[in-house]
């Protein structure tokens, strides 16, 4: 028993380490995740504190990776570490019985877990979690009590700080399909070999008052004591999907230009998924850096979730000298961490990207990124 507790401990104690850092490599994506969770266990509310509860797990199951593996303070650890998989198995096991949560999230964009697969997983962790609960008091710390307090500490610390720089910058490793060198038009198309959707066609009749589904073979029984209502096609197998399935670009009049975009040369997009709460600050050094931009004759246009009118105003307001265009916030939260954001697309892919607190000059993304 002794044996499998040490295994299980380094074993549960990496994987935490893992999953945090994914996690903490990108704060933001992680709560956007738990906004869903929030939206399914119909609290909405607590959407306002979805960024600091994202980077406090982050923080806390790095911590506590850390102090398993260094044997530190192995009663709250151990404690701690039954409470949060119990939590997780929780919510795992919800989103697969009662298919709500598509992807738990656990391994942000590094990794999608089908829920069961999910659920599953932290059956595991529970298991291997109560070896090394059951014995606690047996694990002695690596490197003596005091040393490994002292460095379960630092660990606290550098993922603290980690996780806010990755939430003030952008994600240091990036898993999404809008990364650096990625391109959006290669990730809207299906691989050779991918699976598609399978669809069953179903009639819809009503009979004593209720509606029933029923298929070409069983149609063969229906009677005037059947009334049809319609018909339809179900999926009844999700087959696969591409990286990218959602991105279109649109004018406030619902003209399609996302070919356009993605076929030109170079040009900049500038995202804010929500104009309202873009920071105001940057954009004195957008508007210098449109300027020169439009100077050398290359595309700069914005790109929002936010409605026409809200547009409208806050481009009065900061004198914006570009057009804006419309795409789902989803996607646009997805393309970049940051709002606003700036990205540079030559023919659809990604050369570079900033965040608003990284806006470049001009001259030095002409000097580093541009055609000559």
């Amino acid at each position: 028993m002794k044996i499998i507790a040490q295994i299980s401990r380094v074993l549960v104690g990496t994987l935490f380490i893992f999953s945090g850092w994914i996690k903490a490599n990108d704060p933001l994506g992680f709560s956007y995740k738990l906004d869903e969770y929030f939206n399914v266990f119909g609290t909405p509310w607590m959407s306002s504190v979805s960024l600091a509860m994202a980077i406090g797990i982050c923080v806390f199951e790095i911590a506590l990776g850390v102090a398993l593996l260094l044997g530190a303070k192995m009663r709250f650890t151990s404690w701690s570490l039954l409470l949060l998989i119990v939590f997780f198995t929780f919510l795992t096991f919800w989103s697969w019985k009662f298919d709500v949560v598509k992807d738990c999230g656990c391994f942000g964009d590094f990794m999608h877990l089908k829920p069961f697969t999910s659920f599953m997983k932290d059956i595991v962790l529970l298991v291997l979690i109560l070896f090394v609960f059951a014995n606690r008091n047996n694990i002695r710390p690596l490197f003596g009590e005091k040393g490994s307090n002292v460095m379960a500490l630092a660990g606290v610390i550098a993922s603290c700080w980690y996780t806010i720089y990755c939430y003030n910058h952008l994600p240091v490793v990036d898993f999404r399909p809008y990364a650096i060198g990625k391109s959006i038009p290669d990730g809207m198309k299906l691989p050779t070999g991918a699976k598609t959707d399978s669809v069953l066609m179903v009639f819809i009749y009503k009979k004593n008052g209720k509606e029933i589904e029923l298929t070409t073979e069983q149609i063969v029984d229906v009677d005037s004591t059947y009334e049809f209502v319609d018909r339809k096609d179900k999926v009844i197998r999700e087959g696969d999907k591409p990286p990218i399935h959602d991105f279109t670009i649109t004018s406030s009049d619902g003209t399609d230009i996302t070919e356009d975009v993605l076929s030109m040369e170079q040009v900049f997009l500038f995202v804010a998924y929500d104009i309202n709460h873009a920071d105001a600050g940057v954009q004195g050094k957008v508007n210098d850096f449109v300027a020169l931009s439009q100077r050398e004759g290359i595309e700069f246009i914005g790109m929002t979730a936010s409605s026409p009118a809200d547009v409208e105003k806050f481009v009065t307001a900061h004198a914006s000298k570009f057009p804006y265009y419309f795409t789902d916030a989803t996607t646009l939260k997805t393309m970049i961490r940051s709002n606003p954001g700036l990205m540079l697309l030559k023919k659809g892919k990604v050369i570079a990207m900033w965040h608003y607190n990284d806006f470049p000059a001009f001259d030095d993304v002409k000097k580093s990124f541009l055609v000559k």
